[in-house]
């Protein structure tokens, strides 16, 4: 799987730019602050349908004059040729293959790919719902219905929720609730069958791929967190723990606070890692999951590594580079550098113009 072209009309600061891309490592390097992030970003919109980077999706258009923001990703697979086409301005419009889609998700599954960007070294430390987040987007890529699934447990949480504030200030009834728990457990039930598929191919992966890196030198372990256990278990919980929930106004347990935990020797990773450690274990995690993805599609997707010098060192970033063959690669960073025996591409960025060096 690779990106052909890429076409950006007023979104952020490129104002009509076309992008030609190779098979193999895209290297684009240049000054902070003049858009090599928004290309890496423009690309995650063409295969998630969301930014990484803003909720706001005005904040994608052009400054300078406020007309529709418009990508277009020509890519290829092996079974096909494909076009995403996304334009934005009050709202989001996508096309697939010259089709409108019906709802944001149906871009999910057509462009693979994995996101290694600088504020992912803080998942390990941060809340559980960062680590979520990267579980949420690498399923949704190859199970489009996880995404169907979690979005009918969220919207039907945030209506128990409220009906747990009418019983509470409103002393409506209790036996309502019968209805919001059986559905919940229900939605519950499809979205944790997901994450436990999914954080299986983890494990299955990781300890091997992370021995490799550090030279046998760490082991390690990932405990996945849940509340959930099956359909039943989850509707006694919520049975019991009712009138809690009703003086808090909020439900406590279910799957929206899923978590993990990793271990390396044993010792908890957020705790007693090292940031080199953490970025480690980072890589680890972005090489495993294409290697899942492989598994699951039958080709690898395309590696989106924003910032890429600054983030690893020399050793790391050989061992990431050492460990992916047949991928598309694109890269941003400061500096100019070449990679020996791999086919690459350099652009140089300056304030939203490309220049192709090689």
């Amino acid at each position: 799987m690779y990106i052909n072209k890429l076409l950006l009309t007023n979104f952020r600061n490129y104002d009509n730019t076309l992008i030609e891309l190779n098979k193999g490592i895209n290297v684009f390097y240049g000054d902070n602050a003049q858009g090599k992030t928004n290309i890496i970003e423009a690309i995650y919109l063409s295969s998630i349908g969301k930014s990484f980077r803003t909720k706001k999706d005005n904040e994608l258009v052009n400054i300078k004059n406020k007309e529709m923001a418009i990508i277009e990703t020509e890519f290829t697979k092996v079974d096909r040729i494909g076009k995403i086409k996304l334009e934005i301005l009050d709202k989001k419009n996508i096309y697939i293959n010259g089709v409108k889609a019906k709802k944001i998700s149906e871009i999910l599954g057509n462009i693979n790919i994995v996101l290694f960007s600088p504020d992912d070294i803080s998942i390990f430390k941060g809340g559980p719902s960062k680590r979520r987040k990267v579980l949420d987007i690498m399923i949704s890529q190859l199970r489009p219905a996880y995404i169907y699934n979690l979005n009918l447990y969220l919207k039907t949480i945030e209506q128990r929720n409220n009906y747990l504030r009418l019983i509470k200030y409103e002393n409506k009834s209790e036996e309502l609730l019968d209805i919001w728990d059986e559905k919940l457990a229900e939605y519950a039930e499809n979205v944790y069958k997901y994450r436990k598929e999914f954080i299986e191919k983890i494990k299955e992966k990781i300890v091997d791929i992370h021995k490799k890196i550090t030279q046998d030198n760490e082991i390690i372990r990932i405990d996945f967190i849940s509340d959930f256990l099956n359909k039943e278990e989850y509707l006694l919980k919520l049975r019991k723990d009712r009138q809690k929930d009703i003086d808090r106004s909020f439900t406590a347990k279910g799957i929206h606070r899923d978590d993990f935990t990793i271990y390396l020797n044993e010792k908890p990773l957020n705790i007693f890692g090292s940031q080199g450690q953490h970025r480690t274990v980072l890589l680890s995690l972005k090489i495993t999951e294409l290697n899942i993805i492989y598994d699951e599609i039958g080709e690898y997707p395309i590696l989106l590594l924003d910032d890429f010098m600054s983030e690893l060192d020399n050793r790391r970033r050989e061992s990431l580079l050492k460990n992916i063959e047949n991928t598309q690669v694109i890269i941003t960073c400061t500096e100019k550098f070449k990679i020996p025996e791999k086919e690459q591409k350099m652009f140089f960025v300056e304030n939203g113009n490309i220049k192709n060096i090689f």
